[in-house]
C-alpha cells in the first residue's frame, strides 16, 4: 500500500473496528440489561427480588469467565492466521449466541433447563467477546498513520459506549411499544432476535477491510511463531502484572455504571427503570464523543499523564458517584451519570494501545487478549455481582462506593510503578522493522 492510498484505508479499517465492535458490544449489553431489569423475573421466579438479581448477575460473571478462553484461542489464531478473519470468526459466534438467547424458554416453560441453556449460550457470547477486544484495536491501530496511533486504536474503544446506547435506546423501544407487561412477558427477546439482522451487516462490513500491515511484514519475515503465548509471557511477570492492574479499575467501574446503576437505582431509591436507562444512554453517548478528544490528546501530548490524571479522576468520582444517587433526586443523578460518562473514557480510551504497545507485533493479539481478558474477568465480570453482595438486604451504598474507590487505588498504583519502568520510547520502529527473536516491545509514551 504506498503512502497515498494508506490513509484512506486506515480510515476505512478504523470505521470497520468501530461497526464491528458496537454490534459485538450491543450483543454482550443487551444480556447485561436484561440481566438487571428482566432475566431475575423469566428465569429465577422462586427467588426473592435481591437473590434473583444476584442469580442474574452470576449468569452475566459466567461471560467474562468465558472471555480468557475467547481471547486466547482467538489470539493464537490473530497471531497466527492474522487478525481480519479471526474477527469475522468472532462476530459471527457473537450474533449466534445473542440470537439464540432470544429464543430460550423462560422457567416457567423448562424449568431448570431455561436457566441452564442460558448460561451456556453466554459462554457463547463471551468466547466471541474475547477474540474481538484485542483484534479489532490492533487491526485499526496497525492500520494506523504515523503520529494517530492513538487516535486509531481508539475507534474500537468507541464501540463499547455505543454499543451500550444502541442496545438501550433497542430496550427501551421495544419496552416502549409492547408495554411494560408484554415486555416482561415476551417483547424482550426482540432486541436478542434483532441480532440476527445487525450481525449480518457487520460481517458485510468486516469481510471488506484489509488485513494489518504489521501483521504482513511480521509473515513476510517469517516470524510467525508456533505458540505466540509462551513469547508473549516473555515480557516478564512484573510488567504484564503492572499492566493488568493499571487497566482493572476501568473494567470494574463501568460495569458498576453501566449495569449494577440499573438495578441499584431501581430496587433502592425509586428511581423510575425508563429514566435510568436514558440517563446511563445520555452518559454514555458523552463517553462515545469525548473518545477522539481524548486520543488526540494523548498523540500530542503522550498518553502517560493522560492514563494517570484519569486514573485519579475516575477514583474521585466513584467516591462522589453513589452519594449523589442516594441523594434520590433526578438532577443529581443525572450529574453522577454524565460525570462518569465523561471521566470514564480519559483512562479507556488509550488502554487497548498501552497494552498492545507491551508486545512485538508477533505475539501481539495473543498478548493484549490475555491482558485484556483477565482484566474484564477480575475487573468488570465481578463487579456487579460483588457490588450486588455489599448491598445485601439493605439501602446503603458504602460498601459498593469503599469497593470501587479501592480498586481504583490499587490501579492508580499499578499505572504509576508501570510507567516508571518502562523507558519514554516508541515502538512505532518495532511495528516497521522485523524484530529479533525474544524482544519485547515496551508502551509507547
Amino acid at each position: 500500500m504506498s503512502d497515498a492510498e494508506r490513509p484512506t484505508g486506515a480510515s476505512r479499517t478504523a470505521l470497520a473496528t468501530l461497526l464491528g465492535t458496537t454490534l459485538e458490544w450491543y450483543d454482550f449489553f443487551l444480556y447485561g440489561t436484561a440481566a438487571a431489569l428482566v432475566f431475575d423475573k423469566q428465569f429465577f421466579p422462586s427467588l426473592s427480588p435481591a437473590a434473583g438479581t444476584l442469580a442474574a448477575f452470576s449468569t452475566l460473571a459466567v461471560g467474562f469467565v468465558a472471555r480468557p478462553l475467547g481471547g486466547l484461542v482467538f489470539g493464537h489464531f490473530g497471531d497466527r492466521l492474522g487478525r481480519r478473519s479471526t474477527l469475522v470468526v468472532s462476530l459471527l459466534l457473537m450474533g449466534i449466541g445473542s440470537t439464540l438467547i432470544g429464543l430460550v424458554p423462560g422457567y416457567g416453560t423448562i424449568g431448570l433447563w431455561a436457566p441452564v441453556l442460558l448460561v451456556v449460550l453466554r459462554i457463547v457470547q463471551g468466547i466471541g467477546l474475547g477474540g474481538e477486544g484485542a483484534g479489532a484495536t490492533l487491526l485499526s491501530m496497525e492500520h494506523a498513520p504515523e503520529g494517530r496511533r492513538n487516535l486509531y486504536a481508539g475507534f474500537p474503544q468507541m464501540g463499547t459506549p455505543a454499543g451500550l446506547v444502541l442496545a438501550n435506546l433497542v430496550f427501551l423501544a421495544t419496552n416502549s411499544l409492547a408495554g411494560h407487561g408484554t415486555f416482561l412477558a415476551w417483547a424482550w427477546r426482540i432486541p436478542f432476535l434483532l441480532s440476527f439482522v445487525l450481525v449480518g451487516v457487520g460481517l458485510v462490513v468486516r469481510l471488506r477491510v484489509t488485513e494489518s500491515p504489521s501483521f504482513h511484514q511480521a509473515r513476510e519475515h517469517d516470524e510467525v511463531v508456533g505458540f505466540p503465548l509462551a513469547d508473549a509471557l516473555k515480557a516478564g511477570l512484573p510488567q504484564l502484572g503492572l499492566t493488568l492492574l493499571a487497566v482493572l479499575a476501568n473494567s470494574a467501574v463501568a460495569y458498576v455504571f453501566m449495569v449494577f446503576t440499573l438495578s441499584y437505582g431501581t430496587q433502592h431509591r425509586g428511581y423510575d427503570q425508563q429514566f435510568l436507562v436514558l440517563g446511563v444512554t445520555g452518559a454514555a453517548v458523552l463517553w462515545f464523543a469525548s473518545i477522539p478528544v481524548w486520543t488526540r490528546i494523548a498523540d500530542r501530548r503522550g498518553r502517560r499523564t493522560l492514563f494517570v490524571g484519569g486514573s485519579v479522576a475516575v477514583l474521585v468520582w466513584c467516591a462522589m458517584f453513589f452519594p449523589l444517587l442516594d441523594t434520590g433526586d433526578g438532577a443529581m443523578a443525572l450529574l453522577a451519570l454524565a460525570g462518569m460518562g465523561l471521566i470514564l473514557p480519559v483512562t479507556h480510551c488509550v488502554q487497548g494501545a498501552i497494552i498492545a504497545d507491551t508486545f512485538p507485533v508477533r505475539v501481539r493479539y495473543s498478548g493484549t487478549s490475555l491482558i485484556l481478558q483477565a482484566g474484564a474477568v477480575l475487573g468488570g465480570g465481578l463487579a456487579p455481582m460483588i457490588s450486588s453482595a455489599l448491598l445485601g438486604s439493605g439501602n446503603s451504598s458504602a460498601g459498593v462506593t469503599c469497593y470501587l474507590v479501592g480498586i481504583c487505588a490499587v490501579s492508580l498504583a499499578g499505572a504509576v510503578a508501570l510507567f516508571r519502568t518502562v523507558p519514554e520510547t516508541s515502538t512505532e520502529q518495532a511495528v516497521r522493522r522485523p524484530e529479533r527473536a525474544g524482544e519485547a516491545c515496551t508502551p509507547a509514551p
